[in-house]
């Protein structure tokens, strides 16, 4: 059995970031976004005002699952099945009742899906979206996950829309009370 990863700092935040599942460093170094896709992703966050050391002490970081999937035999970390998902999912919705965030970072497009059902990043990156869950309302910014294997990031428009995304999250209420 695969332990889980301790997901994040207990902090009482405004600020929500939700990921995808642990991968096979962040396994060892027991903290999320721990290697090469946290680098990426904290460069992003550096550019709105938060280095990582802050982030991390500032956002409550959780993620879709809570163990690593395994290996996926064609590259890369394998993405957690429905099952998985579902098995988690009680625990990711009891922290969005506890924290009641104001603003949720969705980073990647498992952790999208599981709030807004879509095909296509370009169809809801760059944008805020508000919703209610667990009878909270709270606003939605999803972003590309980070990994050095997605190129949709670096290309257009996703790069633009990387851009977009950023902007709105760093200009919400909620991220400059964090500041």
């Amino acid at each position: 059995m695969i332990r889980p990863v301790i997901i994040g700092n207990p902090v009482m935040s405004p600020v929500m970031s939700i990921g995808q599942a642990p991968g096979i460093h962040e396994a060892k170094v027991m903290r999320p976004f721990g290697w090469t896709a946290g680098k990426t992703l904290f460069k992003w966050f550096e550019g709105i005002g938060l280095d990582e050391e802050t982030f991390r002490q500032r956002v409550y970081m959780s993620a879709v699952c809570r163990c690593f999937p395994g290996k996926n035999p064609k590259g890369g970390d394998r993405m957690p099945s429905a099952e998985e998902v579902a098995t988690c999912s009680r625990w990711l919705m009891a922290e969005v009742r506890m924290l009641q965030p104001q603003l949720i970072i969705l980073i990647g497009k498992l952790a999208i899906n599981q709030f807004l059902p879509v095909k296509k990043l370009d169809e809801v990156v760059g944008k805020v979206h508000r919703v209610t869950l667990e009878g909270i309302e709270t606003d939605l910014v999803p972003l590309p996950h980070p990994s050095g294997l997605s190129t949709w990031p670096r290309m257009e428009p996703g790069k633009t829309l990387l851009q977009e995304a950023l902007q709105a999250i760093g200009k919400h209420p909620a991220w400059q009370a964090i500041l």
